[in-house]
């Protein structure tokens, strides 16, 4: 599971900056209200500094062939949480959404007493799943833009091609915010919880706390 997590990072890094040089090719998403545009994804000065323009080929080359790894990562992972057992400290359970609300009031230090967890907690649990199932939407998604007349039948199930592109877009995002609140949260674990992750063993120092000595007491006091 560990492999599967860190090999994803660089793979899911690879395939944002390359589908930025995709996207550059057809920049048509903005926030509009009453027809006036508010912002356009993205700012011209975005795709200068990350020297994106005029790169489409060379973006859809790479987007293309990291989607094979992504999706055989993905499926490794999968089949090894279904075999192993995994899943089931991994799925949400009738209680997670409310226990997870628990979790948020206790990470934002409104709630002192953190609900009860065992491998990972119930916003962990609803967080992971989550993003494997936006994983396999973005296979969809992307599958349908991809070839929009081979899978045909996949582009319909995606509502069109255009209505795919979106959702490809928003999955996208959501990636990325996904990364953002994952690293603030592995930073205020602390370092022995980030170290866990990399060698797959956690430190703990059980070793007993000396007891405190008591001075006698003097005759007569």
């Amino acid at each position: 599971m560990r492999w599967t997590h860190w090999v994803n990072f660089p793979i899911l890094t690879v395939m944002i900056w390359s589908g930025m040089l995709i996207y550059w090719a057809n920049d048509e998403y903005s926030l509009s209200i009453f027809g006036a545009t508010i912002f356009n994804f993205f700012p011209d000065g975005f795709y200068t500094a990350l020297n994106i323009p005029h790169r489409l080929a060379e973006g859809m080359a790479f987007h293309f062939l990291f989607m094979w790894i992504f999706a055989i990562n993905g499926l490794v992972y999968v089949l090894y949480t279904l075999i192993s057992g995994a899943w089931r400290e991994l799925l949400p359970n009738r209680h997670s959404f409310k226990e997870a609300w628990l979790v948020l009031l206790h990470d934002l230090h409104i709630r002192k007493m953190a609900p009860p967890q065992k491998k990972y907690n119930a916003a962990q649990r609803i967080a992971y799943t989550a993003i494997i199932v936006m994983g396999f939407g973005s296979l969809i998604t992307g599958l349908a833009i991809y070839k929009p007349v081979q899978f045909y039948y996949l582009t319909w199930l995606c509502g069109g091609y255009h209505t795919a592109r979106i959702i490809h877009f928003i999955l996208t995002i959501g990636y990325v915010l996904f990364f953002l609140v994952h690293v603030i949260q592995v930073i205020l674990a602390g370092w022995n919880n980030f170290r866990s992750v990399i060698s797959g063993f956690e430190i703990v120092n059980d070793k007993p706390k000396p007891a405190t000595q008591s001075t006698p007491a003097k005759d007569g006091n």
